[in-house]
């Protein structure tokens, strides 16, 4: 297995006990179906509103290498029957009274350990995802922290099971073209945007 990571990822722990069952109030998404004409063409198509996130790359300048998150994500699993996913740190924006920067910074602290002020954050873009069923709008953030920053354990609150690991700035372009070491769309392009930047500077 190629070294990608200062310290190897931790075993993937085994998922068992799955059973499926009808969602009838999630909060977090609501399942509806559209009806609509295009060009007088009557049409529908099942659709989920969802909340809308933010995501940010974090670069160690004290370890040159970028902060990234594994994590659990059932749908994944459903797919592969792993599950585990290598990504941006990142989360919902559930906080109407919050800008997506502190909603951003909040993250950054939780998921992994570094306490940074929203002022900090440098806006990459915002895209949409999941096209084709839900079309929520993403933000995504870029951010430099040092060992100086580093306040917490990081790994999510609550019951979250997030492993912080940190990604060799070297190995970081060959590591997104590694298919066995399952990504988002987010991270790849997050990480190509800071070498094309880099080399545009």
């Amino acid at each position: 297995m190629k070294k990608y990571f200062l310290s190897a990822p931790l075993p993937t722990p085994k998922i068992t006990d799955l059973r499926q069952d009808s969602c009838k109030d999630s909060r977090f998404i609501k399942p509806v179906r559209l009806f609509y004409k295009q060009d007088g063409i009557e049409k529908n198509w099942d659709i989920i509103h969802s909340h809308d996130s933010v995501s940010i790359m974090l670069y160690e300048r004290d370890l040159d290498a970028f902060v990234i998150v594994k994590q659990f994500r059932p749908a994944v699993f459903m797919r592969n029957n792993d599950g585990y996913i290598y990504e941006l740190c990142a989360g919902l924006v559930d906080k109407p009274k919050k800008s997506l920067e502190e909603i951003a910074a909040e993250e950054v602290f939780e998921e992994c350990g570094y306490e940074i002020s929203a002022d900090r954050l440098e806006k990459i873009t915002t895209f949409y995802t999941a096209v084709g069923i839900s079309g929520a709008r993403q933000t995504i953030f870029f951010a430099r922290v040092s060992q100086a920053d580093k306040h917490a354990q990081g790994g999510g609150i609550d019951d979250e099971k997030i492993e912080v690991l940190y990604l060799k700035r070297d190995s970081a372009l060959a590591f997104i073209r590694d298919e066995s070491y399952h990504k988002t769309p987010a991270l790849a392009f997050a990480l190509n945007y800071f070498f094309y930047q880099a080399n545009t500077k």
